[in-house]
């Protein structure tokens, strides 16, 4: 099974760069979209509706043109859930899941914050929060998961350019990395792509200027989150760099559940 997750930065711009061409020609199982900022009735274009794909869509109810997340899938899933039980995440647009036999497999998105608006990062604090409680819970399910998406976090040294500067910033402050380790280390989630890439320099977003991108400085900041039962089936993972659709970059992954 191959599933890309990207964050799109409005979908709209993302098809006009040619994603959708891009990602017909990957032939994914799944893909999980973030910050498409858009309402669902606005995208009046085929393009947004591949015939391949089923395309499922959770909309921001406070402002359709801020957050909102999508999935596409080649297989109809058994069932569609949107939000997460809590405001910052279901008035926001910012999670949805698709259940298919083997696997439930999420996208989700979690805000900016800000190194200047205490407000900003107390909302992205109050989601980071309600996000792990949500995965706590999913443990005790009996079946298995991927969720796609936006932390917003980079998670260790190897994961941003300059990080010792970075350690003041949103993005990598000392309480958002130990947020991001506690579900990797304490609830035994498991980082997907580093199961099986360990190189340094896998970023896949850059700031908003052209010298980051091509100095390669930038972060992780969107992972593929699966349940510890996932570990032994993941077989690929990479970052596409060879087109640019948004701000961030398209992460891709192989798992063994075809």
């Amino acid at each position: 099974m191959k599933v890309i997750s990207l964050n799109v930065n409005g979908i709209k711009q993302a098809a006009e760069r040619g994603f959708f061409d891009w990602m017909l020609r990957q032939n994914p199982d799944v893909v999980c979209l973030q910050d498409i900022q858009a309402d669902e009735r606005s995208l009046n274009d085929s393009v947004f509706f591949p015939p391949e794909y089923n395309a499922y869509f959770f909309d921001s109810l406070n402002d359709p043109e801020e957050a909102g997340v999508a999935i596409y899938s080649k297989s109809m899933p058994k069932a569609i859930m949107t939000g997460m039980g809590f405001s910052e995440c279901d008035f926001e647009g910012r999670f949805i899941q698709a259940d298919f036999d083997k696997v439930s497999i999420g996208s989700f998105l979690t805000p900016h914050g800000s190194n200047h608006e205490e407000a900003l990062q107390e909302h992205k604090y109050r989601f980071m929060e309600g996000f792990k409680n949500h995965l706590i819970k999913t443990r005790r399910k009996r079946r298995e998961f991927i969720f796609c998406g936006t932390t917003n976090v980079a998670r260790s040294p190897i994961d941003v350019s300059s990080w010792f500067v970075n350690q003041r910033n949103s993005g990598f402050l000392p309480e958002e990395r130990k947020w991001i380790n506690e579900i990797f280390n304490d609830h035994e989630y498991i980082d997907a792509f580093r199961q099986v890439n360990k190189q340094d320099k896998q970023y896949t977003w850059w700031p908003d200027y052209e010298r980051a991108w091509k100095l390669d400085e930038g972060g992780r900041l969107d992972y593929q989150i699966a349940t510890p039962g996932l570990k032994h089936v993941i077989q690929g993972g990479s970052v596409y760099k060879g087109q640019r659709f948004s701000d961030h970059a398209p992460l891709i992954m192989e798992y063994d559940l075809d």
